[in-house]
């Protein structure tokens, strides 16, 4: 069993917005029916012999806005982003909007810079507002281990995802996040604070792309430049405030 592996997904809080449930009971018929027979309308069969088709599934991997350094006494952990940083954070989100790249669901390191530039993307952009967030300790310090970050993600994901979410946003920090962009992407990426990495992959489930073989020649995109590459990701891009 890996290290990544033996790091619990715990200590999370689930963001949502508040829904209403409803419970809708059937009741038996009041008298009994003998040699009763279940049709199945040809609708009904079609759905059940029908497999899950492919679809796109999109991941972005975030690396938290630029933090200060203004207050020494500050844990790493607790310090929060600087003016620039902010700024960065409100450029971002709309870059991602403008690209159509919104989230349903969301899993963020639970440091202060990281919870801050969420905050301020969910101000700015309402879709990021709208998503499922869960935030993670463990993304915290899993981002410091060598190797581990892209295992751990997946790991994340299949846990926290269902089949019909289509796009995911990872938070945190380096040197995690550009490690787990480059093992994704088959490329050396190089994610300064505010840097996204969006992934895009076709599969059934989450679950299948996490148990993609990565030894499929595919054309992936890099600064909107043609590249060929190994890997399950079929194509990438990196998106910075610059």
């Amino acid at each position: 069993m890996s290290a990544a592996a033996l790091i619990p997904l715990t200590n999370t809080t689930a963001l949502q917005l508040p829904c209403s449930s409803t419970t809708v009971t059937r009741r038996k018929p009041s008298v009994s029916i003998r040699n009763s027979l279940v049709i199945e309308t040809a609708e009904d069969q079609a759905s059940a012999e029908t497999p899950r088709e492919s679809v796109a599934r999109r991941l972005i991997l975030l690396r938290h806005a630029k933090s200060s350094w203004e207050n020494r006494s500050l844990r790493d952990h607790d310090r929060p982003l600087s003016k620039s940083g902010r700024a960065d954070a409100v450029k971002l989100s709309q870059k991602l909007e403008q690209l159509g790249w919104i989230p349903e669901l969301i899993l963020s390191s639970d440091a202060q810079r990281t919870r801050e530039t969420l905050k301020i993307m969910q101000e700015q952009v309402r879709g990021f507002l709208e998503a499922e967030v869960h935030f993670i300790s463990s993304f915290y310090s899993i981002a410091a281990m060598d190797g581990q970050t892209a295992e751990h993600l997946q790991q994340a994901i299949c846990k926290y995802s269902r089949d019909e979410i289509l796009t995911i946003m990872c938070m945190g920090h380096n040197r995690g996040w550009e490690e787990a962009a480059s093992m994704f992407s088959g490329a050396s990426i190089e994610l300064k604070t505010c840097n996204a990495a969006l992934l895009e992959a076709t599969g059934k489930s989450w679950e299948e792309i996490k148990n993609c073989p990565l030894n499929s020649s595919i054309t992936w995109f890099y600064h909107d430049i043609f590249w060929f590459g190994k890997g399950h990701v079929r194509r990438f891009h990196k998106v910075s405030t610059s």
